[in-house]
């Protein structure tokens, strides 16, 4: 074990009763438990009855010689017990209806974003918590509703050290007993003056500096995405901290971005995150002493572990050390066409690419999707299934953030963005038209004049398409339903287009992009196909195409799944926001929307020379406003992208958007 574990790992080994002696073939060897609690006193969850939290932790034993677990880079330079097993540890929890027979049991095991758990603010409307125990973590607890016994367990090395945080205790990898070292980068886009910078990204744990004083290690700073870089003076600037933060007396400039390549020592053996997914839901459904036994599997990836469920079945992790299928169905969530830095040699899982940050990381590559396509530009035919022979049920939801912040099209177009990809029979593909990364309840002002008042930050909220596309995907698993065919802009349909021709309206101050992040054919050095980064940083060949959704005239987009707001439209909702009164002004903001707000009547509209008709030249009055909203809500409900039970929640939060925009005083923010 390395000195990374988390203290809740170490403790836990201590604490309680194991299940020891697991089947010779099992790759989970024991399931320490630290806690275990009804949940909110054993209230019944309508037909399942009342669930159960257990919380401990896990330990793998991975076999290096078991082919299953040929693709993870270093397994073979990792320490070994006795048996020739390496091993790794992780902390769990887990929720489990109490009386749900084995054969009728779904799991939804979440890949925790960072340590976190999102599965129920996400599709229970609940609050956010490390520890769900309070009646309000719950939420409406349709996942517990439905039946689905819940998972987390740590997966990612690196977290920060807070309580409630899932992480993963993991070896770290040596060349036959000596230490190994190699190039780790950093960047940073500096919008605020400071004097130091983090060597981890989002206050994650950095790999240890080598040699403070190599010569490898080279700070640079540029003025944009692609300008040149120019070497920082090795005298301006040093390690602080115990080597964990650069400080630079000169302070770090705003509207500069700055890229460290350090001489990194003792990489973990990352890749094990992916096994220890595999092997825990396959330790659920197969392991005839599981505490929380199922019959099917479900894993549920949001932003980053979207990328992660996509790199899973890339690299064939949906097929476990006894060659059985693991998951029957992925929820892939905001993945955009990315996969991620989660198995290769100094990996930093956190790292990931946006339009205007955290540049160039193995992220954004080739394949992107699901069939195998030929990239012209390097001959090479691959694809996002080509290597596992057990390939679940996927859906692939995007916002419209993913087109504009994450190359989403290029998981439905070709590589040379010229034609539509059908989705293969066992994947759907969802785009949630309109919708920034994430919902926020309370944009903030970010323009404002005489002609127009500019949110950052959309309000539209695409979860109740998510919380009724979970129901479909658990029917289409458990079921065998099919669930609503995919719905995505198309090129052949005209709703997906290149940046220039977008037909934007003429609003008047209201600025559109005139770029989108793109996806580059990417050096990363000869070593590269073996999981081992040489060329830091790296080469860019030829990026490509970039495609985004078409917008109807009020600039909303076409394609896809859209939403009551969109269908009966109170305002502008565009995925992206530019980064206005900040250097690089026509980039993009990472993950945010912008809210604009249609003029409220005739005079309102004429007054500003907007181009979108007012809201009471569009419904007369409010009653007619929602007249027109209830009868979109029953017809996202008939078509399966909305649940009946959430149609009156739905009415009534447009309702409230109504009023917001036409109140009796003037209105600050939504």
């Amino acid at each position: 074990m390395t000195a990374r574990c988390l203290p809740t790992v170490l403790l836990g080994l201590a604490l309680l009763s194991a299940i020891a002696a697991p089947p010779a073939a099992a790759i989970v060897s024991r399931v320490t438990v630290q806690s275990r609690e009804d949940v909110l006193g054993g209230r019944p969850f309508g037909a399942a009855g009342g669930y159960e939290k257990l919380a401990g932790v896990v330990v793998f034993a991975l076999d290096p010689a078991n082919a299953a677990n040929a693709a993870i880079v270093d397994l073979a330079r990792a320490p070994r017990d006795a048996s020739g097993r390496v091993i790794a540890s992780a902390n769990f929890m887990v929720l489990r209806p109490k009386t749900m027979p084995r054969e009728r049991a779904v799991a939804l095991l979440e890949v925790s974003n960072r340590g976190g758990k999102a599965a129920l603010p996400y599709f229970a409307r609940a609050a956010w918590s490390a520890d769900p125990a309070a009646e309000a973590a719950f939420g409406d607890a349709l996942p517990l509703r439905l039946g689905l016994t819940l998972i987390w367990v740590g997966w990612q090395f690196d977290v920060p050290l807070r309580d409630g945080v899932l992480g993963l205790d993991a070896p770290v990898a040596t060349d036959g007993g000596r230490p190994i070292e190699g190039l780790v980068r950093c960047d940073w886009t500096v919008d605020e003056q400071t004097v130091t910078l983090p060597l981890g990204h989002r206050n994650h744990r950095p790999y240890p500096v080598a040699d403070a004083e190599h010569p490898d290690n080279v700070l640079t700073e540029r003025d944009g995405r692609l300008a040149p870089r120019r070497v920082v003076p090795r005298d301006q600037w040093r390690f602080v901290d115990g080597e964990t933060r650069i400080a630079r007396a000169a302070g770090f400039e705003p509207g500069k971005i700055y890229e460290l390549v350090y001489r990194a020592r003792d990489p973990v053996v990352v890749g094990i995150g992916l096994a220890a997914v595999r092997d825990m839901m396959a330790y659920a459904k197969y392991d005839a002493s599981s505490l929380f036994p199922v019959r099917w599997g479900v894993g549920l990836g949001i932003s980053q572990t979207g990328r992660f469920l996509r790199h899973f079945v890339y690299q064939g992790f949906n097929t476990d050390e006894a060659r059985r299928p693991v998951f029957d169905g992925l929820f892939v969530h905001t993945a955009g066409a990315g996969r991620g830095s989660f198995n290769h040699r100094f990996a930093q899982p956190s790292r990931d690419a946006h339009r205007f940050s955290a540049f160039f990381y193995p992220t954004d590559i080739f394949p992107f999707a699901g069939r195998s396509q030929r990239d012209p530009e390097t001959r090479v035919t691959d694809g996002l299934f080509a290597h596992e022979p057990n390939l679940p049920k996927i859906f692939f939801t995007n916002t419209g953030y993913e087109y504009w912040g994450r190359a989403a099209s290029l998981i439905h177009v070709t590589p040379t963005g010229d034609a539509d990809i059908e989705p293969l029979p066992n994947e759907r593909v969802y785009h949630l038209a309109g919708g920034q990364h994430f919902v926020v309840d309370r944009p903030a002002v970010s323009e404002q004049s005489d002609a127009v008042v500019a949110y950052r930050g959309s309000p539209l909220d695409f979860h109740p398409a998510l919380r009724s596309l979970l129901t479909r995907l658990v029917e289409w698993v458990r079921d065998g339903r099919e669930p609503p065919p995919s719905a995505y802009p198309r090129l052949d349909a005209g709703t997906l287009v290149a940046i220039d021709r977008v037909r934007a309206p003429a609003i008047s101050g209201a600025a559109w992009p005139r770029l989108a992040h793109e996806a580059y054919r990417v050096d990363y050095g000869p070593r590269w196909p073996d999981g081992v980064i040489t060329l830091e940083p790296p080469r860019l060949g030829k990026p490509f195409p970039v495609r985004v959704p078409q917008v109807d005239a009020d600039g909303n987009e076409l394609g896809g799944v859209r939403s009551v707001e969109l269908l009966a439209p109170l305002a502008t909702y565009t995925p992206w926001s530019l980064r206005r009164g900040a250097a690089n002004p026509e980039e993009l903001v990472d993950f945010y929307g912008t809210f604009i707000p249609f003029p409220r009547d005739r005079a309102e509209r004429e007054r500003r020379s907007d181009p979108r008709a007012s809201v009471i030249e569009r419904y007369g009055d409010r009653a007619r406003y929602l007249e027109r909203v209830r009868r979109h809500a029953d017809a996202l409900a008939r078509s399966g992208f909305l649940l009946v039970e959430d149609v009156p929640r739905v009415v009534e939060q447009a309702d409230r958007g109504w009023t917001w925009l036409l109140p009796a005083r003037p209105a600050t923010t939504p």
